[in-house]
């Protein structure tokens, strides 16, 4: 009865896995990072590489955050991880910057007139106080 549970506690937490992954990933590529970042370095005819070490890269960050590694591969290479860690966030960042131009749309288009600000705020605060949830 033991095996039977954690067998299906298995199955739930790796499909579970797998949506969220998958959702992450089509996030991104809704976003349109990676198309828009080839399109303005001019090197559009290596799409095919883009793919591949965004793939190898969620598959090998999983393994290594669900299988608790420890790496310690030396200063220069943490301050390369760091250095390429923080021009993906600030691309991400800008793409949803970008995408964020679709809320004075939808304010008109739902008639919102008193409140917008209210909205915000209590995003902000959302995210704040779950971060801070998260850390502590």
């Amino acid at each position: 009865m033991i095996l039977i549970k954690s067998i299906i506690l298995c199955i739930i937490g790796v499909s579970g896995g797998f949506i969220i992954g998958g959702g992450v990933f089509a996030f991104i590529t809704m976003l349109g990072v990676f198309p828009r970042l080839a399109d303005r370095t001019n090197t559009a005819n290596n799409i095919k590489l883009y793919e591949t070490a965004i793939i190898w890269g969620g598959c090998i960050g999983n393994l290594i955050i669900v299988f608790d590694y420890k790496i310690f591969l030396g200063i220069p290479i943490l301050l390369l991880f760091g250095l390429f860690s923080g021009i993906f966030v600030g691309c991400l960042a800008m793409t949803i910057a970008e995408a964020l131009k679709v809320i004075p749309i939808f304010v008109d288009r739902i008639k919102l007139k008193y409140g917008l600000s209210l909205i915000i705020l209590a995003i902000a605060i959302g995210k704040g106080l779950g971060t801070l949830y998260q850390f502590w």
